[in-house]
């Protein structure tokens, strides 16, 4: 039995078993959530992290904080959008970086938590196999 949605049709014709070519291929990616993520606004977010409002949206447009803009132009940010700016104002403040350092900082900042969390993960694992010994 094979899982081709093309067999499935049934055509048996070789012609419509052809591959298909990537530019014509459409994806559809969906997310859907677990978990109710409340979503905050701009001015939740500014006042969270102490921010004016017109920099909160400059921050946005540099891409160094994400956002979602909903059918009436409004943006709306996830629940972590105020302990990243902040960690962008500290980073502003403590060293002498643009707001484009800042961004390279911030992702090289998000790949070492990442590589940190695997390393524990991983460690984690090996650990239990030899509680044995």
């Amino acid at each position: 039995m094979t899982n081709d949605p093309r067999a499935a049709a049934g055509t048996g014709n070789r012609r419509a078993m052809a591959p298909v070519h990537r530019s014509t291929v459409n994806v559809v990616v969906r997310n859907y959530a677990m978990v109710q993520v409340r979503r905050l606004g701009l001015d939740d977010v500014a006042r969270r992290s102490g921010l004016h409002p017109d920099l909160v949206r400059r921050f946005v447009t540099l891409g160094l904080v994400d956002a979602t803009r909903d059918a009436d132009g409004r943006l709306w940010f996830g629940p972590t959008a105020p302990a990243t700016l902040a960690r962008i104002q500290r980073l502003r403040a403590g060293l002498p970086l643009n707001y484009a350092s800042i961004g390279l900082v911030l992702d090289l900042l998000d790949r070492i938590s990442e590589l940190e969390a695997a390393l524990r993960r991983s460690n984690a694992g090996s650990r239990s196999d030899e509680s044995w010994i």
